[in-house]
């Protein structure tokens, strides 16, 4: 098989988001490591980010590279600049952005007539549907990355089934067949499935169909953490691999580190601030990378968390550090008379960095999946806030199913992301000390949470080492493209049996070259 696995060239095409890019050049990276020559395809403003990743791997010998794609920004009446998610000014441009995204398709498709070495498969994000065309266009194996755990699946191929009328009030409705007792509200429910949403309907019709086409679909999670879901769907999806958690494979500090965006604080001040706090100690406070959070919120925030009188580390996020939240932190002084206890950062953090570190012991998070997996990889319980999208999943997740964590009791999300009224606060002050209380008590309950925690960490762990669940799936994900490549034959599956020079791009290397 080592000798097929030199041959293999996969081809990974995220949508351009943190929540998508950071999980799939984890995956790339896990798969260069395998010995597999690896191509990320994003765009340019996105390939600056990831670069210097790219540019690790490859001084470590590993086959992984970036070819940047011009993002159609004017064409889809977007801002220049605006290329991934997080650059958005408005919710409103989603529906513009993804219109954009769609545009790639035709300069991918021009990318991969002349690519060499032929890809042996697509690895996609399930948020880029038109990769199913190129997919058959080319005779080439899909498998689509899914950014969200079975859990999610599983409950949103449930309410897909359920009678809409059922949501009609906000009533908790009970998810049928599932190996616990689940119920959701219709506030709760991602507003990309809710039987009222209107403007991303086709895209998510589209969505659906090229998830089940696909070859197979990769899930980050692993399969001890929630092994009744993973059996459910795949009664959905019969190939479905757990191959997480993918930021595992960030073992040295530096990829710790520089990981997604460039960092808003020097890794050594972290270090050391977390150094001089006991184990166990400290909160940490983030909200994601697309959760926009209006100034009164952000207050009640940092208000909170001081009153909790314990250590904290807060981010906040450079798009909410307005003019208004400057100037409330420097009016009332809040960082300086909280030196010793908090540690502020504006902008980007090296969450995992911080996560891994023993001064954690609790993190407070909007439930993303990605950062609900990482705090899992770490250890840490949580203090649920969920906010959008998939997140009350989540949060069920890690309250419910994993019993790691404790609600803050939020019931309605965020529109897209963001409170649009000003003055608007959800969760007060008095509430967010009571969840810190709560998840940091010594008694029974905070001391079962934390030992599952640890548990989980663990099994976590074992998953992706070699002989754990996630490693054999990336095997057995492997071992299905060489199958799918000596059953696809044709014209452009025996041209890839034989060697090739390197024509169109220099042969990975960390050389990026723009497309488009």
């Amino acid at each position: 098989m080592a000798s097929q696995i030199e041959q293999l060239h996969f081809l990974v095409v995220p949508l351009m988001s943190q929540s998508h890019l950071i999980p799939m050049t984890d995956f790339a990276k896990l798969l260069a490591q395998r010995g597999l020559a690896v191509t990320i395809i994003t765009t340019p403003l996105n390939a600056a980010r990831f670069q210097p990743i790219v540019d690790r791997a490859v001084a470590a010998n590993l086959k992984l590279r970036l070819v940047p794609l011009k993002f159609p920004c004017s064409q889809a009446g977007l801002p220049p600049g605006s290329e991934n998610m997080d650059t958005l000014t408005s919710p409103n441009q989603a529906t513009q952005f993804f219109q954009a995204s769609s545009m790639l398709q035709d300069h991918l498709e021009k990318l991969v007539s002349g690519l060499e070495p032929r890809p042996s498969c697509f690895v996609t994000s399930n948020a880029v549907p038109w990769m199913a065309q190129v997919g058959r266009k080319f005779n080439i194996p899909t498998y689509v990355f899914n950014a969200i755990s079975c859990f999610s699946l599983v409950c949103s191929n449930r309410i897909d089934s359920m009678d809409e009328e059922l949501f009609d009030s906000e009533k908790p409705i009970l998810l049928p067949n599932l190996p616990h007792r689940i119920e959701l509200t219709k506030s709760q429910l991602p507003r990309s499935i809710r039987k009222d949403s209107d403007k991303l309907d086709g895209l998510l019709d589209q969505m659906k169909a090229a998830l089940l086409s696909a070859e197979g679909v990769l899930v980050n999670s692993f399969e001890e953490m929630e092994l009744g879901y993973v059996e459910e769907y795949r009664k959905v999806k019969k190939k479905t691999w757990c191959i997480g958690p993918v930021s595992l494979c960030n073992k040295e500090l530096l990829d710790k580190f520089g990981r997604g965006n460039k960092n808003s604080v020097d890794e050594h001040r972290c270090l050391s601030w977390l150094d001089n706090r006991s184990n166990n100690s400290v909160i940490y406070t983030c909200f994601g990378s697309l959760c926009h959070i209006p100034t009164d919120q952000l207050i009640e925030i940092g208000l909170g968390l001081e009153s909790s009188n314990r250590p904290f580390i807060w981010i906040i996020r450079e798009t909410d550090y307005s003019p208004e939240i400057q100037k409330w932190l420097e009016e009332e002084r809040f960082e300086e008379r909280n030196k010793e206890k908090g540690l502020i950062i504006h902008g980007w953090a090296p969450q995992i960095l911080i996560l891994s570190h023993p001064a954690v012991g609790g993190f407070l998070t909007h439930c993303g999946w990605n950062s609900t997996l990482e705090g899992i990889s770490a250890g840490v319980p949580m203090i649920t806030w969920p906010m959008f999208a998939e997140q009350f999943y989540n949060e069920k997740v890690v309250t419910q199913v994993l019993r790691i964590g404790v609600r803050i009791s939020v019931e309605v999300g965020m529109k897209r992301g963001g409170v649009e009224e000003k003055g608007e606060v959800m969760v007060k002050r008095e509430e967010i000390k009571r969840a810190v209380d709560r998840l940091m008590d010594e008694g029974e309950g905070g001391v079962q949470r934390r030992e599952r925690a640890r548990e989980l960490e663990e099994m976590a762990k074992r998953a992706v080492e070699e002989g754990g669940s996630s490693h054999w799936n990336m095997t057995l994900l492997i071992q299905d493209v060489i199958e799918q490549m000596k059953n696809r034959r044709g014209p452009i599956q025996e041209d890839m049996d034989r060697p090739h020079p390197v024509r169109s791009l220099h042969p990975f290397s960390a050389q990026v070259a723009s497309h488009g």
